[in-house]
């Protein structure tokens, strides 16, 4: 249990000095809107927004992420051969991934609903993040009320 306390606060530790470093570099190159030609920045988000637009890349991510969960809870819960301990970090893993991808969909839910009602993209981001903190909170009380957590 301590090494894991450690390791959690090594991790964190990490986190921020990262962030840290990331706000820094860019307050550094920061200049004023309009100045300059575009910017590789620009240049990366524009493409990645293209990209985010068709179709087939959300039915593709779709069908890798549904055959990923199915055939990782496959080995999770099938008689492959796999030592017990790893099927269980396994199903783990897949609970975490489902978890993250529902509370994923309410926070982009509530944000695109936000900017839909015409507001800015700070009010989205704290309409989401206030929707993901409530599926959070949720959690915690449900593990508290009836242990769905292991």
């Amino acid at each position: 249990m301590v090494s894991l306390t450690l390791l959690s606060t090594a991790l964190m530790g990490l986190l921020v000095v990262a962030t840290f470093v990331a706000v820094a570099q860019i307050g550094a190159k920061r200049t004023a809107p309009g100045a300059g030609s575009a910017s590789r920045y620009d240049a990366i988000t524009e493409t990645l927004s293209d990209v985010a637009r068709k179709p087939v890349v959300w039915a593709v991510a779709f069908v890798a992420i549904a055959v990923g969960v199915g055939a990782v809870s496959l080995l999770a819960v099938g008689n492959f051969g796999l030592p017990e301990g790893l099927s269980g970090s396994l199903l783990t893993v897949v609970y975490a991934v489902v978890g993250l991808l529902l509370t994923g969909f309410v926070f982009l839910g509530a944000y695109f609903s936000v900017r839909g009602r015409g507001l800015g993209n700070a009010h989205g981001v704290a309409a989401g993040s206030f929707a993901a903190g409530l599926v959070f909170l949720i959690l915690i009380v449900a593990q508290l009320l009836i242990g769905v957590i292991g």
